[in-house]
């Protein structure tokens, strides 16, 4: 559901991704690690048509990004890592702005509005102005608004700030339930133990490279660390940045 091939993004003499190669397939639930400015943004963006790749191709749902915008796009949903609402909207006028926008019929939205809404605990905000939501309530308005018209691919970025963790439970359990019925996500985050408790394969990005790709035991082998993925993560890392510098030098 998601190919790149040789995909590539600079800015200027800053080589943001490189040269990523990547399928993640129908189901499968994707985790995308890496430390701060390490490419994962800037890749996400490519994947959701917002940045133009400087070479390379990205495909979603059987659509190339840059040539099928329209088609592409449609097949996702994309969800930030800072919640963005229309601050004037109530959260159900909200839902059916986002409805709207996918053409969806009204009594559809309404439906759907009501599934999400009661799956993510929002009936009591449904007729509250959004700039008066809390932060952790408005991300679990704006992912119920991804999920609203039932995309093939979500791809979120840090789903959790702001979350407590009762809330954060409910959603990482609406992100499996929907995994296991078919659609691909592709999720980015800082909170590893979130990415070992839900990934099916985890890839990890440093230095805008492609450094590791695998579920979490083959990561373990592949770092000799039989440890929490953190741990993980962390000596793959390092062994990354020593050869680095060992070319460096």
């Amino acid at each position: 559901m998601i190919q790149t091939r040789s995909l590539c993004k600079s800015f200027g003499n800053l080589k943001a991704v490189e040269n990523l190669t990547l399928d993640v397939g129908q189901g499968e639930f994707f985790a995308f690690l890496g430390p701060n400015g390490a490419g994962k943004t800037t890749t996400i963006k490519m994947l959701a048509g917002l940045l133009k790749p400087t070479s390379g191709s990205a495909v979603v749902g059987g659509f190339n990004v840059q040539e099928q915008p329209e088609r592409a796009k449609a097949q996702l949903a994309y969800v930030p890592d800072f919640p963005f609402t229309y601050d004037k909207l109530t959260s159900i006028e909200f839902m059916h702005f986002v409805g709207d926008i996918f053409c969806m019929e009204p009594a559809l939205i309404e439906q759907r509005t009501e599934d999400l809404f009661d799956r993510l605990h929002l009936h009591d905000y449904r007729h509250e102005l959004t700039e008066n939501l809390s932060h952790g309530t408005r991300q679990r308005l704006v992912i119920s608004s991804a999920l609203l018209h039932d995309p093939k691919v979500l791809i979120i970025d840090e789903p959790m700030v702001g979350l407590d963790p009762m809330h954060a439970r409910i959603v990482k359990d609406e992100f499996k339930a929907r995994s296991r019925s078919g659609m691909t996500i592709f999720l980015s985050t800082h909170q590893l133990s979130v990415a070992e408790e839900l990934a099916d394969r985890v890839g990890i990005i440093h230095e805008g490279r492609l450094i590791a790709l695998g579920t979490v035991e083959e990561l373990r082998a592949l770092s000799a660390d039989k440890g929490a993925l953190e741990n993980v993560f962390l000596a793959l890392v390092d062994a990354d940045e020593a050869q680095r510098e060992r070319i460096r030098t």
